[in-house]
């Protein structure tokens, strides 16, 4: 039997033999189509390999990935990496994690990281409204189109403002922003091509997979420590691909709660030089100054990006943040962020800058952290005997389950507790498997007492650990 026909026999799926003529890829796509259509490939079945199936048919891998790049385009089929090339089917599947809740009107909130509930941040809302709109020449720089980095007024307030916080950055350097998400797919869009690979930690921010997938750009894990990011693993990843940005959380990754030291920092920006690695920071789960480690953009100004919003310490809905980059980046950004949106909201950003400067902000940001603080302290006395990391000022934490609990399943049990989480695999990078663990977060409930009764109802379905049944196969 020769190298051909033993190809064949391993093939799984295969075009028929009268073909239309013209180009072979062209023709092998128009196949999955028709296949894919009739139900002869269902949704999730993985295609051949491109060299095997490039033997079955007798033509070059070339016209193979082809084929397969432009199934990818078309929608048929999804490539990932160390999972294969997938039939897509007929209908997109929803996505794996949510920025609004999902639980029921009388279930404790647990999954989504939003900032504390407290009739503050409506009154000081409405406080600077009043303000920015008794000022006429704020409302005119609100109405007009603003510069596409955003304007040069607001710049320099939030830059006033960070400094406070003990992070020094220049007007010049920021592009203004609709919130935390909007700068992490600006960053990518911009900075990246198509094609091109992006590595994070295992287990990131669904925000980062999101867009990366969004993008059409390789995305690979990178494995981690206590401290997170491992310097060895990220060398040994950047040996063996090409990596064009590396994404991370340093001061406490979301969801495993992981910090890096400046030891550790410095490891990393030691590779990234190494590689020409950029190296986006992701400040948006904000902490406090005697908290903070040195940022990367203080360490690597020549190539660290940092993202900056005020969804955690302000409201979610304002959707005003920012992007520092070097300024060598800024003419991609700017140009980036005008096909995408022409500009900032001159209006959000006034009303932002305005509640930032009055000085309520600080005291409602200081009321928070505190709260947050002593939220944390609940989580580890009535978590105790279980493995939980968090931050003192992080808004979830992380609980690895004991052995024989999955996580789906916890998650299920807990919603007929009437306690929402949120399970795993939503921040699995790629083909990783997900652990067998849940994120907390300590911030949706209005009150102390509310969180700790949905603690302890998760204490309890831990607790009944072993009378849980395991799944029969």
């Amino acid at each position: 039997m020769d190298l051909q026909q033993k190809a064949r026999k391993r093939c799984h799926w295969l075009p028929e033999d009268n073909m239309p003529a013209g180009p072979m890829y062209k023709a092998l796509v128009d196949q999955l189509a028709s296949d894919i259509a009739s139900g002869k490939l269902q949704p999730g079945v993985r295609l051949p390999p491109q060299r095997l199936l490039a033997d079955a048919l007798g033509v070059t891998v070339g016209t193979i990935t082809r084929a397969y790049r432009e199934a990818e385009r078309r929608g048929l089929v999804e490539a990932r990496v160390g999972s294969g090339t997938r039939v897509k089917g007929k209908t997109e599947s929803l996505p794996h994690f949510h920025h609004l809740t999902r639980a029921g009107q009388d279930s404790i909130d647990l999954s989504l990281s939003i900032p504390i509930p407290t009739p503050l941040r409506q009154q000081q809302l409405a406080a600077s409204l009043q303000r920015v709109s008794s000022r006429p020449a704020a409302i005119d720089e609100a109405l007009a189109y603003q510069p596409e980095q955003g304007c040069p007024n607001q710049r320099e307030q939030l830059c006033q403002w960070l400094s406070t916080q003990g992070l020094q950055m220049d007007p010049d350097e920021l592009i203004l922003t609709e919130g935390g998400q909007h700068a992490d797919f600006l960053a990518l869009q911009a900075l990246v091509k198509p094609g091109e690979a992006v590595a994070s930690a295992a287990l990131t921010y669904p925000g980062m997979i999101a867009a990366a997938r969004q993008l059409g750009l390789k995305h690979l894990p990178v494995g981690t420590d206590s401290e997170g990011i491992r310097p060895d693993l990220l060398e040994r990843l950047c040996q063996q691909q090409r990596i064009r940005l590396l994404y991370l959380m340093p001061e406490y990754n979301n969801p495993t709660g992981q910090r890096m030291s400046d030891s550790r920092r410095m490891a990393i920006v030691e590779v990234a030089r190494r590689h020409d690695l950029l190296l986006l920071e992701d400040g948006v789960q904000f902490v406090t100054a005697e908290y903070r480690g040195t940022p990367l953009f203080e360490l690597a100004p020549e190539r660290a990006l940092y993202i900056f919003s005020v969804s955690k310490l302000l409201a979610g809905g304002l959707r005003f943040g920012a992007l520092r980059a070097p300024v060598n980046l800024m003419a991609h950004l700017r140009v980036a962020l005008r096909a995408q949106c022409w500009s900032s909201p001159g209006l959000m950003g006034a009303v932002t800058c305005d509640w930032l400067a009055d000085g309520g902000a600080d005291a409602l940001l200081n009321w928070q952290w505190e709260e947050i603080r002593a939220r944390q302290a609940l989580v580890q006395e009535i978590l105790s005997p279980y493995e939980v990391s968090a931050h003192p000022c992080g808004f979830h934490a992380w609980l690895r389950l004991p052995e024989g609990l999955r996580a789906v399943d916890f998650v299920h049990l807990a919603d007929g507790r009437g306690v929402t989480l949120i399970a795993s695999e939503p921040f699995c990078v790629g083909s990783q498997p997900a652990p067998q663990a849940v994120r907390i977060c300590v911030t949706p409930p209005a009150s102390r007492d509310a969180l700790a009764e949905g603690l302890q109802r998760i204490r309890a379905l831990l607790d009944d650990a072993p009378a849980i049944p395991a799944p029969l196969l």
